[in-house]
Parts: structure tokens; sequence; C-alpha cells
């Protein structure tokens, strides 16, 4: 078990686990969000080879609906 950031809130999770099924364990759609690891942007092609490591910082951006 690993312990990361997830927009500035402390998570547990597998390292197994790769980042598209955190996204969805943690309620975010992976198609419609931004994700970014230690402040560096993953592209989504990425997501399901992705691995995080403890202590990892994990910012999701989702889009804001506006005008």
């Amino acid at each position: 078990m690993i312990t990361v950031s997830v927009n500035n809130e402390s998570k547990d999770c597998s390292s197994s686990q790769s980042l598209s099924e955190l996204l969805s364990q943690w309620g975010f759609e992976s198609g419609k969000v931004a994700v970014a690891v230690n402040e560096d942007f993953v592209p989504r092609s990425k997501y399901d080879s992705c691995r995080l490591k403890n202590g990892d910082k994990v910012d999701v951006l989702a889009p804001v609906q506006g005008g």
C-alpha cells in the first residue's frame, strides 16, 4: 500500500494499479480529465501503463462548463 496526494488530499492505493484504474476508483472519468503526476502532464495514452509511487503528487483537472 502506498499513499499519494490527489488534488491535495491524501489517498491510499496499491502500487500495482494503473493510473486509469485509480482514476476510476477515485470517481473520475479518465476520458474527461487531464492528469499531472509530480507536475508532469501524463498523456491519456499512458494512463494504463502509468504506476504511481509512494508520495507522488497527482493533480486531476476536469474541464469547467461556462459561457
